[in-house]
C-alpha cells in the first residue's frame, strides 16, 4: 500500500526508528509497525501525529515529489500552515470528521485516490 511505504520511507530518510516515532507521537510502536506494514489505515488525526513526529507537514505523506529530509515541521509559512487557521482549518476539520465516519474500506479508497492525485500534481494540470 502506498501510505505504508511512504511513511516508512519518510521515517528512514529522517533516520528515525519506530521507537523514536513512538516517543514523539505517543502512539505505540506496534501500531506504527502495523501502519507501515499496511495492516491498518490510521485516521487523519493519527496521521497528523505521525507527521509531527517525523517533522514533516501532513501533505508530505501524500506528496511524492521533492526531498524527504529537507522538509521540516510546519512553520509560519502560509503554505505549510494552511490547516491551522481560517478556511484551511475549517476544511481540514470537515475532512477529519467525514473520514472518521467512513468504514476502513472507504478510507483505503480515499487514501489511494489521494496518492494518485498527488502523483498527478507534478503535471500542474498540463495533461502530462
Amino acid at each position: 500500500m502506498y501510505l505504508a511505504e511512504r511513511l516508512q520511507q519518510i521515517r528512514e530518510a529522517r533516520r528515525l526508528s519506530q521507537g523514536d516515532v513512538q516517543n514523539r507521537s505517543g502512539l505505540l510502536r506496534s501500531y506504527i509497525s502495523r501502519v507501515e506494514n499496511g495492516r491498518c489505515v490510521p485516521a487523519l488525526e493519527t496521521l497528523q501525529k505521525i507527521a509531527q513526529a517525523l517533522e514533516v507537514p501532513l501533505y508530505a505523506i501524500f506528496y511524492e515529489e521533492g526531498p524527504l529530509v529537507e522538509s521540516s515541521a510546519p512553520t509560519n509559512n502560509a503554505k505549510e500552515d494552511w490547516a491551522s487557521r481560517g478556511k484551511g482549518c475549517r476544511m481540514f476539520s470537515k475532512i477529519r470528521k467525514a473520514t472518521a465516519r467512513m468504514n476502513e474500506r472507504d478510507r483505503n479508497l480515499l487514501l489511494q485516490f489521494a496518492a494518485l492525485m498527488s502523483k498527478d500534481a507534478g503535471c500542474n494540470g498540463k495533461g502530462c
